[in-house]
């Protein structure tokens, strides 16, 4: 059964994205821009927290993996709220593009739940820099104005990094947590040998 107790301090950083998503909302609702921003900033600091100190105190888990990746959903889907609400005339002006990036990224996500009955939770090295750049694109671009270098970097990096996780979502028969990359996954002996 689990309590409080379970639950160690990398768990509770991703916990506070997920509790902060509905006050972001209401935020966005209220048209908070500048407030909302600096809140979202900090949401995105507990994901680099959470790692490090998932890692640094050797408390890393499947569960913990998963916790954080849905805390990392959450937070990008309401920053992207954010970004079409505060800035729809970009939005608007690039819809096209934007689609081409979030529908392999849903394809990925329909795929996962049909194969595992859950989100992937890899963390693979290019999935942490797409991350970075899409917090460093949404946060430039509520802060300021949004970037087209930024944003199209964001894009080629996103689509390869979907990519990466629909293939290793073929390569994995069991959902595993904390995969660096397919290169990693080809020996990967968890992989080899099918264990979860």
């Amino acid at each position: 059964m689990l309590t409080f107790k379970n639950f160690n301090i990398a768990d509770w950083f991703s916990f506070y994205r997920i509790f902060a998503a509905p006050f972001l909302l209401v935020l966005i609702w209220y048209d908070v821009r500048i407030i909302f921003t600096w809140l979202l900033l900090i949401s995105y600091s507990t994901d680099a927290i959470d790692g490090y100190l998932a890692r640094k105190l050797k408390i890393t888990s499947p569960r913990g993996s998963q916790l954080d990746s849905f805390g990392d959903q959450i937070t990008l889907i309401v920053g992207l709220i954010g970004l079409f609400y505060f800035e729809s005339s970009f939005i608007k002006a690039n819809v096209i593009l934007i689609a081409i990036t979030f529908i392999p990224y849903i394809i990925q996500m329909i795929i996962a739940y049909y194969k595992y009955g859950k989100a992937t939770a890899f963390h693979t090295y290019l999935a942490k820099l797409s991350a970075v750049l899409q917090s460093l694109f949404i946060l430039y671009a509520l802060f300021f104005t949004p970037d087209y270098n930024l944003f199209y970097v964001m894009i080629v990096i996103g689509l390869l990094e979907t990519i990466e996780e629909i293939t290793l979502i073929f390569l994995y028969d069991n959902w595993i947590s904390d995969v660096k990359g397919i290169y990693w996954a080809f020996k990967d002996k968890r992989r080899l040998h099918k264990e979860v």
